[in-house]
């Protein structure tokens, strides 16, 4: 007789988690086994984590420590878990974000279905013109520094469901396994590069940040993404009581909010024209501050706004850059159009939402860095850099839909 399993999970919820991962992609963790690797014995792979999952005797791999390049320069550690956990959080996430979707904050838009970042900066955006004052949040290492014993308390609260609780306990605890080889212990924080990271990282601050706001300042409206966030005050000393307070919520929840990095600002615009010593902030790769507009009758006036950060368009140059255009003479223009709209469209779809004219500039490099090419590849325009910016711009006028940003820069040609 086959006995039990001490835990129901059934086969196809392995299955679909699986095509989900697929789908995302991503770097093979600990065990360098790969996507492809997986799928070599798929059948095998994808059993054994239903048997292990159902059995309880699921235990997760160390995770793979990676770093990552930040806007600021700076670097971000990264946890990579190998294809098998990834799967199996998948699985546990698909039963627990459900339950979650219910009770979160609606000005919570970090990585959740339906909600995205560019609907938190038109939030903020409008917000902003609502309201004089800004307090600009940055909690201090925030997803390495979650507390556990805190996190654990706040999954118990919305699920009943054992094998959940219990393979969450082990994903918080598994070690990271550092670049030299060493393995390192966790208290404290979850990998950011983990599938159920970001719904932990939200159900964390639900509660150390989302309903404390709405249960002490209802009458403050805020945006939150992930650990990102702005908070709408109308005045001054509204801002900076809200900031004080807040270090002490912190504090309670171990968290500590960055000396430097959250401020109050002003949001000056040609009907608030006090002067302030703050008065811009960055928010999700935007800066919000006071620009130049029209309104519909051609009256310039000075409102505050956001548009692509400088940061931001820097690490769209770097991205240009590591292309290295120069060095595929063999292609033609439609076949570069081709490998590269895809990432020039999402560049558009994001930072041209708001203020796109910021993007012209960076753009126009795109266009420079395509003429270098033309003069590598066709002998007559070969040194002549001119000539050669001239035939990318003839091209671009005629044939202003081959590619993705010269529908922004020639559409009125």
């Amino acid at each position: 007789m086959t006995k039990a399993k001490p835990f129901q999970i059934s086969k196809m919820e392995v299955w679909e988690s699986y095509k989900i991962v697929k789908a995302n992609k991503g770097a093979a963790g600990l065990d360098k086994q790969s996507l492809d690797d997986f799928d070599k014995d798929l059948k095998k792979n994808l059993y054994k984590i239903w048997n292990r999952m159902s059995s309880g005797c699921y235990y997760p791999s160390p995770v793979l420590r990676v770093e990552i390049p930040k806007g600021d320069g700076r670097m971000r550690p990264l946890g990579i878990p190998t294809i098998s956990d990834r799967i199996a959080q998948m699985v546990a996430k698909r039963v627990l974000e459900p339950e979650l979707e219910l009770v979160f904050h609606p000005c919570s838009f970090g990585y959740r279905p339906k909600r995205s970042a560019i609907d938190a900066v038109g939030a903020a955006r409008k917000n902003c013109w609502r309201y004089d004052w800004v307090l600009d949040l940055d909690i201090k290492g925030f997803f390495d520094n979650i507390n556990h014993e805190l996190m654990m308390r706040a999954v118990r609260k919305h699920t009943k469901i054992k094998w959940v609780i219990l393979y969450i306990e082990r994903w918080l605890t598994a070690p990271v396994c550092l670049p030299d080889g060493s393995l390192e212990v966790r208290t404290q924080g979850t990998p950011q590069g983990g599938v159920i990271s970001p719904l932990l990282a939200n159900l964390f601050l639900h509660y150390a940040f989302d309903r404390w706001m709405q249960t002490n300042y209802p009458h403050i409206p805020f945006e939150r993404y992930a650990d990102d966030g702005v908070c709408h005050c109308k005045s001054e000393a509204e801002a900076k009581w809200l900031k004080q307070a807040l270090e002490e919520r912190m504090t309670e929840c171990r968290l500590e909010l960055h000396p430097e990095k959250t401020k109050v600002v002003y949001c000056r615009d040609s009907a608030r024209r006090e002067r302030y010593s703050i008065e811009t902030f960055d928010f999700l790769g935007y800066t919000f501050r006071p620009r130049l507009s029209k309104n519909r009758w051609g009256k310039v006036f000075v409102n505050f706004s956001p548009a692509a950060s400088n940061n931001a368009l820097k690490l769209i140059r770097q991205r240009m850059r590591l292309w290295k255009l120069h060095l595929r003479s063999d292609k033609s223009l439609e076949d570069l159009a081709h490998i590269f709209n895809a990432v020039i469209r999402g560049w558009i779809i994001y930072y041209g939402r708001f203020y796109k004219s910021m993007l012209y500039p960076t753009f126009r490099h795109l266009d420079l860095i395509l003429s270098r090419w033309a003069s590598r590849k066709f002998k007559r325009l070969k040194g002549h850099q001119r000539r050669s910016r001239h035939w990318i711009e003839r091209i671009a006028r005629k044939e202003t839909k081959l590619f993705e940003h010269w529908k922004l820069l020639y559409r009125n040609s």
